[in-house]
C-alpha cells in the first residue's frame, strides 16, 4: 500500500493535508443453517462489530456484501448476553450499521478495484457457502495480487482454502497463519457438525499454522495476509488491518 494516505487542499490560501478515506469490503455470509443440527447459525456478531467500529471510527468507509446479498445472517449464539461486548452493544443501537446488514450488496457485483483492502468476519457460517464461492475466490485472489490487505478472524480463513497465487499454488502455503484451533471447536461441540476442520485444512494446505490458547487474542500477520484466532482476536485484527493501510 501506499506509504503516505493524504490528499491536499487549499483553505485560505493555504495548502492542508487531508486524510484520505479508506474505503474497505467486509464480507459476510449468507449461510443460516447449522450442518444437519435443525440450529442456524450466520456471522458471529463480535467479529463484525468490533473491526467495523475500529475502522469505522478511524474514517473508513465500509461497504458490506454477501454471496446472495440481501440480510446477513446473524448466529444467534453470538447475539446471546454472555457474548455481549461494547463493541456489540453499539451495534445493537446503531439503526444505520443494522440497515447495513439488512441490505447488503451482491459479492458478485464488487470489484476489487474500488476498494483499499478486505475483510471477513467469522461464524460458522462461511465453512458452507464463502469456502466454495467463486467470486469470493476470485475477488481475494486478485486483492492479493493487488498486494492490498486481506483480512480474516475466526473460522473466515476457511474461506481461503481453495484461493490460489498467480502460480497456481495455495494462498496459505508457506505462510504464517491462525484460525479457530482444533481445540475450540471441540470446545463448542461442533467437530463433528462443521464440514472439515479449520485447522486441519490450513495444515494440509501448506500454511504454517500456530493459536494460543483456547479464547485468547491471538493474530498474525505475514505480508497483506491478517488473520485471528477467534471472536476476542477480531480488534487485534482490525488493527493490524488499519497500520497496513496508514
Amino acid at each position: 500500500m501506499d506509504s503516505t494516505r493524504f490528499t491536499c487542499g487549499i483553505i485560505g490560501g493555504k495548502k492542508i493535508k487531508k486524510e484520505k478515506e479508506m474505503k474497505i469490503l467486509f464480507v459476510l455470509t449468507s449461510h443460516d443453517k447449522l450442518g444437519d443440527t435443525g440450529k442456524k447459525t450466520g456471522f458471529w456478531v463480535e467479529e463484525f462489530a468490533s473491526p467495523y467500529y475500529t475502522l469505522l471510527d478511524k474514517g473508513a468507509d465500509i461497504t458490506i456484501a454477501t454471496p446472495k446479498g440481501g440480510a446477513a445472517p446473524i448466529d444467534p449464539s453470538s447475539d446471546a448476553p454472555d457474548a455481549a461486548t461494547a463493541a456489540t452493544d453499539r451495534f445493537n443501537n446503531d439503526a444505520v450499521a443494522k440497515e447495513k446488514i439488512a441490505n447488503t450488496k451482491v459479492l458478485a457485483d464488487m470489484d476489487p478495484d474500488d476498494f483499499d483492502a478486505v475483510f471477513y468476519p467469522g461464524g460458522h457460517g462461511p465453512l458452507w457457502d464463502l469456502t466454495k464461492d467463486g467470486s469470493s475466490i476470485a475477488l481475494i485472489e486478485k486483492f492479493n495480487s493487488q498486494g492490498k490487505p486481506i483480512a480474516f478472524v475466526c473460522h473466515a480463513p476457511a474461506v481461503l482454502k481453495d484461493v490460489k497465487n498467480a502460480d497456481g499454488t495455495r494462498l496459505v502455503k508457506g505462510k504464517k497463519v491462525t484460525g479457530f484451533s482444533n481445540s475450540e471447536e471441540s470446545a463448542v461441540g461442533l467437530r463433528e457438525v462443521v464440514p472439515f476442520l479449520l485447522e486441519n485444512m490450513l495444515v494440509e494446505n501448506g500454511a504454517f499454522y500456530s493459536n494460543a490458547d483456547d479464547w485468547a487474542p491471538f493474530a498474525i500477520q505475514d505480508g497483506n495476509l491478517i488473520t485471528g484466532q477467534n471472536p476476542a482476536s477480531s480488534e487485534l485484527v482490525a488493527e493490524k488491518l488499519l497500520a497496513s493501510l496508514k
